[in-house]
């Protein structure tokens, strides 16, 4: 089955199409959907009343807060310097890599194809737009765009 009893679902969690995503190790919040062929990954963490869009994928050490919203196909890393081999040309393992946490700040939202770059935080209710690479941390309330991504305004004027 797709979600691994190694998930922790909060309640009144909804999950469409449950037999094309891969969740495992994770952390679910109440009330929060999730889209098909999504993969969260061990060691990340969702929070309440959150929207993951389908084709999206949340790695280990992601960290996201409540009521956020994950955009279509939003890839997240983990690694900074991804290699698939050791220095001496052995296959790269677990032990080979550090992982670099991310945190999604509450009510943030997250447009479609986004990419976002490990070892960052994105603000409390920052918009990032679609298609921005995300490389260094955003500011509460910012709206960033581009690649790499960079201020473009502010979600309180847009109110």
């Amino acid at each position: 089955m797709p979600v691994m009893d190694s998930v922790k679902l909060g309640k009144d969690v909804r999950i469409f199409q449950p037999d094309l995503i891969n969740l495992y190790g994770c952390t679910i919040g109440d009330e929060t959907k999730i889209g098909a062929f999504v993969e969260i990954q061990g060691g990340a963490s969702i929070g309440a009343r959150c929207k993951i869009s389908s084709h999206s994928f949340i790695c280990e050490g992601v960290t996201i807060e409540d009521e956020v919203f994950i955009g279509h196909g939003v890839m997240f890393t983990n690694d900074v310097y991804p290699r698939a081999t050791t220095p001496d040309g052995m296959l790269a393992t677990a032990a080979d890599w550090t992982c670099s946490p991310t945190r999604v700040g509450r009510r943030a939202s997250i447009g479609s194809n986004a990419t976002i770059l490990p070892n960052l935080t994105i603000g409390e209710n920052a918009l990032v737009a679609a298609g921005a690479v995300v490389t260094r941390d955003v500011p509460a309330n910012a709206i960033v765009a581009g690649v790499p991504a960079v201020v473009v305004g502010d979600v309180s004027d847009k109110r």
